[in-house]
């Protein structure tokens, strides 16, 4: 999320109410989660498994829960006790929750060309495009940007918050989605589907991609162009999908993971792990189809093979 002014260092310790090393008159645009800082972003860290991916990021603000004394140039630190509670009260400062008390909230941008059915629930700060058509019983939830020529099926909930939580003593506490949901031009979204807002960065949905019903996509995943997604995919978080991907019905792709271009994934597959371009996978893990199909077929032997020994 970008700020809608610049901020320093001492205005945000100052908010939060914590210590902070580093020069306090540094420029701060933005929050944002590990995986998508970008210069000029508060990143928090709270695991030594990743202070030191922290640190060597891209922000140049980190609100961490150690002492740091060798701090990487041009960065700065926040000292904290608990840098989640602290990045959701960031959040909360900036982009507090407002709830929705009619069908179309504050500062809704509808181009007078756009269908919308009956029964649509349309949030705050939200756009609609040219000749788009939003079907009955949609959400369209804060944030969320829809092109033109786009086509949402009924039911579907485009910009729900990220499904992220931090596991304490007294349960789960989520982490506040302040990101956007961007449904870029001629893309075509089925009945029931689900996608994500950004944590605090973007999900996106390229041109020309479309997408059947009842599936699932995750917080700040961005999908490329003329992508083919069957019913029953699920998309974890932060994946990266490029240009041309088709993935058939009850495909699982783990979060982190990058999907390049022009690759097809056969159904009920489980992408594990990053998939390389113009190849075709199955399975679960997934593997190259044709090796996959060949393991499968020399198993079915195994049994006549035992019985002739």
């Amino acid at each position: 999320m970008k700020f809608n002014h610049t901020l320093t260092l001492k205005d945000i310790a100052q908010l939060i109410d914590c210590e902070y090393k580093g020069n306090e008159n540094i420029k701060i645009t933005g929050i944002n989660e590990i995986h998508k800082v970008e210069s000029g972003d508060i990143v928090f860290v709270d695991h030594p498994k990743y202070y030191k991916k922290a640190l060597n990021s891209a922000a140049d603000v980190i609100i961490i829960n150690k002492e740091v004394n060798d701090i990487p140039k041009g960065k700065a630190i926040i000292i904290s006790e608990q840098p989640f509670d602290d990045f959701n009260k960031i959040t909360k400062h900036f982009r507090d929750f407002k709830p929705l008390k009619k069908e179309i909230g504050e500062d809704a941008q509808i181009d007078d060309s756009a269908i919308i059915y009956p029964n649509v629930t349309i949030g705050h700060n939200v756009k609609i495009g040219k000749n788009s058509i939003i079907y009955a019983g949609v959400v369209l939830n804060d944030y969320t940007i829809i092109g033109d020529n786009v086509i949402i099926g009924a039911n579907s909930v485009i910009g729900h918050s990220a499904f992220y939580y931090k596991k304490k003593p007294t349960g789960y506490d989520r982490l506040l989605s302040c990101g956007r949901t961007i449904i870029e031009d001629q893309v075509e979204i089925g009945a029931l589907v689900t996608i994500d807002r950004g944590v605090t960065g973007d999900t996106i949905i390229g041109k020309g991609t479309k997408i059947d019903n009842q599936v699932q996509i995750g917080h700040d995943t961005v999908v490329g162009e003329n992508c083919l997604f069957a019913a029953n995919v699920g998309v974890a978080g932060c994946v990266i999908i490029k240009n041309d991907v088709t993935l058939w019905g009850q495909v699982g792709v783990t979060s982190d993971v990058v999907i390049e271009d022009n690759v097809t994934v056969h159904a009920q597959s489980g992408v594990g792990k990053s998939l390389e371009a113009n190849g075709t996978y199955f399975g679960s893990p997934c593997t190259d189809a044709r090796k996959a199909l060949k393991e499968l077929a020399a198993l079915r032997k195994l049994p006549n093979i035992i019985e002739n020994l």
